[in-house]
């Protein structure tokens, strides 16, 4: 939601959308997971897990053969990277040299499972590293240095057309949604980060 509305959707169409109205983003048929608006460039959210990174890699071929001098931002979380079609797209990026930024926003605990518990490489931009693409690690709580590197790689895709994988560390305080009671962590845990809220840092 949070980057449909910086991206230029408004509020009245993301508000309307989330209870299912016609005059919402999607007309009301996309809800919450499936913002939408075209006349912005703002290609949606994804109701399944990981499965919309080849769709920001086709946005890449396109932009690309369309000499639309177009970059496509990509952004998923840490649980994504185990599923297959990640690892699809982002080999088809890197092969055929496309102007796509993947955005990894890693809380370390997905859904609810820690990344050490499931994946055996647990610094992420590492298994990206693999697909012979720029990437880099970084604090995804400091606005300034998510701000910097994007562009960096956003410029590097505009001139080259090359792809780049950034891991953005960070941590959510709450749950991965209401009916999540956060039991695998420790309040202590949840305190201590709070320490480092990005709001704080600005």
């Amino acid at each position: 939601h949070g980057q449909a509305i910086a991206r230029g959707v408004s509020m009245k169409a993301c508000m309307a959308e989330l209870y299912g109205k016609a005059t919402g983003c999607s007309r009301g048929k996309g809800g919450s997971m499936h913002f939408f608006d075209e006349s912005i460039h703002f290609m949606g959210g994804h109701g399944i897990v990981g499965a919309h990174i080849p769709l920001a890699t086709g946005l890449g071929w396109a932009g690309k053969h369309q000499k639309k001098n177009a970059v496509c931002l990509c952004f998923f979380g840490d649980g994504a990277m185990n599923q297959g079609a990640v690892h699809e797209g982002l080999n088809l990026a890197s092969l055929y040299k496309l102007p796509v930024i993947f955005i990894c926003e890693n809380n370390g605990y997905a859904m609810g499972t820690a990344v050490s518990r499931g994946a055996a490489e647990e610094n992420i931009y590492l298994r990206a590293h693999s697909y012979k693409m720029p990437t880099c690690r970084i604090d995804g709580n400091n606005l300034f240095e998510v701000y910097d590197v994007t562009s960096q790689h956003i410029k590097r895709a505009r001139e080259d057309s090359q792809p780049a994988f950034i891991e953005a560390v960070t941590y959510r305080f709450r749950g991965h949604s209401m009916s999540d009671p956060g039991t695998y962590r420790t309040r202590e845990e949840v305190e201590q980060k709070k320490s480092h809220d990005p709001i704080h840092q600005v």
